[in-house]
């Protein structure tokens, strides 16, 4: 496994924001749902990840310092 990364991208004149999920495998762009906390957009984005990479197990994540991303890992 790999650890996934996000970042928010802010709106720009033809797309709303996003969340970029990454990692060595891959990347995908979420937009952004504001029915959701940061937090909760950021988890949803790995998650859109780990599933369209076929991935299992249990990811957990949080922020990192100075940035607008966060850091997932799988713990089993």
């Amino acid at each position: 496994m790999q650890a996934i990364t996000t970042k928010f991208l802010g709106p720009t004149n033809f797309r709303g924001s996003r969340i970029k999920a990454r990692c060595e495998a891959g990347t995908l762009l979420v937009s952004w749902n504001h029915a959701l906390d940061s937090e909760a957009n950021h988890k949803g984005a790995a998650l859109a990840l780990v599933k369209k990479l076929g991935w299992k197990g249990r990811w957990v994540g949080g922020g990192l310092p100075d940035t607008t991303g966060y850091a997932f890992v799988c713990v089993r």
